[in-house]
């Protein structure tokens, strides 16, 4: 080879090998509602849009939305890894079998599974602690109600749904001994039409406060309408009924997704089981309603407070399960695993779960 062509031959290579260092990193996100639910997926993509800010031109995100769970869901978490993804977020507890099935075909792309339980070398999990914010909104929704009636509306009998109904009715009872929480189940986490129905169906029996663990801004605009209180899910949605409004529970991915993009970047990720809550700002509660007295503000943001030092578990025994069975002992508070399987409801609820 003469020494002109392989001057011209390394330079090319030096070249493309410069082209390649600069290539962004690829990142996917996969959202089962849309993200103008102002909710859930609203909130994880206004964690991918931080992620861009941050990372400027070092990333490149893209996100598919209305993912149902299932088939539907493995196809498109397998397309996204066929598209060079470096690391795929997926955000719904019934993405999870789907996630599992594609992270072990594709063992060089880094997959992460919101509020699941299955994980691998490459796959991991995480999750917000939503039941710190409804502990929060259960001390407000017992001080304000009059009807001592509180409602849930709740989208599937998973882990995560069943603790925080748990997480409401414990500290509702704290502050007031006469409350009762009903629940209707929807089974969807994002049909706005739906919830405004669930809503009203709650306050046509005498609830006065409407919680939700569902994504549309919906029973919130159904309680402002009738003169009841409702709770934001997710994002900060007082705007959407400011005169019901007696708090938002908010998640917040930003930091999270940021920290785990750079550990990929860094070469430093390893798979683990995230537990995210108010002490590092994952979850925040916000927009308490300036109806609120002084003492009862007070008594919200004091359990609040407690919670983000670390004083205070929302899980703290002695708690017992409706058939009076000590679940969890005096002194002693919950482990993730006993909150990562939760399957019955507390001592003092009346409703049922489904089977």
């Amino acid at each position: 080879m003469s020494l002109k062509r392989s001057l011209a031959l390394a330079a090319a290579m030096s070249l493309s090998s410069s082209v390649l260092a600069e290539d962004p990193m690829k990142v996917g996100f996969v959202y089962v509602g849309p993200i103008g639910d102002h909710g859930w997926s609203y909130q994880h993509d206004q964690g991918r849009l931080a992620v861009e800010e941050h990372f400027g031109d070092k990333v490149e995100t893209t996100y598919v939305e209305n993912v149902s769970e299932g088939a539907d869901a493995e196809r498109t978490i397998r397309r996204l890894a066929q598209a060079g993804n470096d690391m795929i977020f997926t955000t719904s507890f019934g993405f999870m079998n789907p996630t599992a099935r594609v992270a072990k075909e594709f063992p060089d792309v880094t997959f992460e599974h919101a509020t699941g339980y299955k994980r691998a070398e490459n796959l991991g999990t995480y999750l917000s602690l939503t039941y710190e914010g409804r502990y929060v909104t259960g001390t407000a929704a017992g001080l304000v109600t009059e009807s001592n009636t509180l409602g849930y509306i709740a989208s599937f009998p998973i882990p995560e749904v069943i603790r925080d109904i748990n997480s409401v009715y414990l500290s509702a009872k704290k502050v007031n001994p006469d409350i009762e929480l009903k629940v209707v189940w929807v089974n969807t986490w994002f049909d706005p039409a739906k919830e405004a129905d669930a809503a009203n169906a709650l306050m046509d029996q005498g609830v006065d406060v409407i919680v939700q663990h569902t994504d549309s801004p919906a029973p919130l605009i159904a309680a402002d309408k009738r003169g009841k209180w409702g709770v934001g899910q997710a994002s900060d949605m007082r705007k959407f009924g400011d005169g019901a409004h007696l708090l938002s529970v908010v998640d917040d991915w930003a930091p999270y997704y940021i920290d785990r993009v750079q550990a990929v970047m860094d070469g430093t990720w390893k798979s683990e089981d995230h537990w995210g809550g108010m002490d590092e700002g994952l979850i925040k509660v916000v927009g308490i309603s300036d109806r609120l007295t002084d003492e009862q503000r007070a008594k919200v943001e004091g359990v609040r407070d407690a919670i983000i030092a670390g004083e205070f578990h929302p899980f703290t025994g002695p708690i017992k399960d409706q058939s009076g069975t000590v679940r969890i002992p005096e002194g002693e508070t919950a482990t993730n695993e006993q909150l990562a399987t939760m399957d019955w409801y507390v001592e003092g609820m009346t409703a049922t779960l489904p089977n």
